[in-house]
């Protein structure tokens, strides 16, 4: 194991006990991301292209899959509730091993079947802002 990947798992072991600690129904009030509407949430010089950064207040996670092209997903892992942890190819959940696509916010790998939902941004010069409104068809999580 190289010494990255034993440095990420000890830090995912408390990711994982926070996320664990966090799991909820989602009818339990606003999402965490939702406090967050209509402010920056990242820049665009800190998302890299064909990777992502996980915004850990609004769990969140915004991705540049293609050079200009940014996507934001929430980072509440759909199998367990847990907030993903690392962005590299895919949007890894450490807790169980989730692996999610970077451009769509599809499974790639299990035990997660659904996709994590996608959030509506608006790129401003260099801001990454989260939109006041979801996009149509959300139900306002």
């Amino acid at each position: 194991m190289s010494r990255r990947r034993l440095i990420g798992a000890a830090g995912a072991a408390g990711a994982a006990a926070l996320g664990a600690a966090a799991c909820g129904s989602p009818d339990e009030g606003p999402a965490p991301h939702d406090a967050l509407r209509g402010t920056v949430v990242a820049q665009t010089s800190d998302i890299p292209v064909g990777g992502g950064s996980v915004v850990i207040d609004g769990k969140l996670v915004v991705t540049q899959p293609e050079k200009g092209d940014f996507k934001a997903f929430s980072a509440v892992c759909t199998h367990a509730g847990c907030t993903v942890q690392e962005v590299e190819a895919t949007v890894n959940c450490l807790c169980h091993g989730s692996e999610f696509d970077i451009a769509t916010g599809d499974v790639r790998s299990g035990p997660a079947d659904r996709p994590l939902e996608e959030l509506s941004i608006t790129v401003d010069g260099t801001d990454i802002v989260l939109d006041e409104e979801p996009p149509q068809g959300e139900q306002g999580s």
